[in-house]
């Protein structure tokens, strides 16, 4: 479906940069959990770009490269969830960006697990990395990518459950998200965020689907 965005030709003139940051917990203990699947788009979009996102400033670890004309700044705060503004807020400082050069990717308990949702704009949606952010922006106005992780059976477990890693079959859905979170990314680049809303907000992971037929 993204097949298209992965090899884009380099544009002439000037770079605009571009800060892409996933959010997530640091640590190894936090590792595959729910809630890093920021951290995993961000890995993923590294690893595709062949980018060294492993230097330490600004309270994040980041990287630098260039995509069809575009300087992307890549990062993974690591000031833990909650106080993820302080490092976005740093990070555009730093390299004199607003927020509309800014996309963050998060995970989303309202969605379901592997589902993919980019707007370009909103509220915080109960998460408190977005809050963090909001409230050290002073706006809601940048666009984010929610990457679904489900929601748990009682409200009660959510703390616990986005803390948790996936387990087998849910990890081939949220492979499956994230490399598709990551072609979405290029597309948001490419084509702006509306035209890539189209396309994002419709996917499904293949398996997913396949058991949508079946059942």
């Amino acid at each position: 479906m993204f097949e298209r965005w992965r090899r884009q030709p380099e544009k002439k003139g000037s770079a605009s940069t571009k800060l892409l940051v996933g959010l997530g917990n640091p640590g190894s203990e936090y590792a595959g959990t729910r809630h890093n699947v920021g951290f995993m788009t961000i890995a993923k979009m590294a690893e595709e770009l062949k980018i060294k996102a492993n230097r330490s400033a600004h309270q994040a670890l980041i990287g630098e490269g260039r995509l069809g004309g575009y300087r992307l700044v890549l990062a993974q705060p690591q000031t833990y969830m909650n106080r993820s503004g302080i490092a976005v807020a740093a990070l555009l400082k730093a390299y004199g960006l607003t927020p509309e050069d800014l996309l963050v990717v998060c995970d989303d308990l309202d969605l379901e697990l592997g589902r993919l949702r980019l707007r370009a704009k909103g509220g915080d949606g109960g998460h408190r990395g977005l809050r963090s952010i909001i409230d050290c922006l002073g706006t809601k106005e940048f666009p984010r990518l929610r990457i679904g992780v489900g929601r748990p059976a009682s409200k009660e477990e959510t703390v616990d459950y986005v803390l948790t890693p996936f387990d087998r079959e849910e990890q081939i859905l949220v492979n499956e998200a994230v490399e598709a979170a990551a072609a979405g990314i290029r597309q948001w680049l490419f084509e702006g965020v509306n035209r890539a809303m189209n396309r994002v907000n419709v996917w499904k992971p293949a398996s997913l689907a396949k058991s949508s037929i079946e059942g």
